[in-house]
């Protein structure tokens, strides 16, 4: 009985903690311009994100993707789960690149930009 109320106590812990990250992270961002084959382009708090799938040859490290934050590279990784993950934000998958990129942002904060070029 007692390992029933830890585990009890465990979960709503847990769920608590979900509802608290989910209230600070809500999806109050417009969609972002659709350019085809998920393809986005948009200004994100204050940041201009662009990708678009990668050029067949030029894909890199499993992942399918060009995207730049403000022109610079962001990479990502795709998870075995199918989910994206950007170098930035390594700790959590999000379901499209779209959303990995726009936490990666949310991860740098205001003053801080990606290292290296477009080019």
């Amino acid at each position: 009985m007692t390992r029933n109320l830890i585990g009890v106590a465990v979960a709503a812990v847990s769920a608590q903690a979900a509802l608290q990250w989910w209230s600070r992270h809500p999806a109050k961002h417009p969609p972002a311009d659709d350019v085809g084959d998920g393809a986005f382009d948009e200004i994100y708090e204050g940041r201009h994100l662009r990708g678009s799938r990668a050029a067949a040859g030029h894909q890199h490290a499993g992942a399918a993707w060009d995207i730049t934050v403000d022109g610079r590279p962001l990479h990502l990784m795709r998870r075995a789960d199918g989910g994206y993950l950007s170098m930035i934000d390594h700790y959590q998958s999000y379901p499209t690149p779209l959303i990995a990129t726009r936490r990666a942002v949310d991860e740098l904060g205001p003053g801080r930009r990606l290292r290296g070029s477009g080019a």
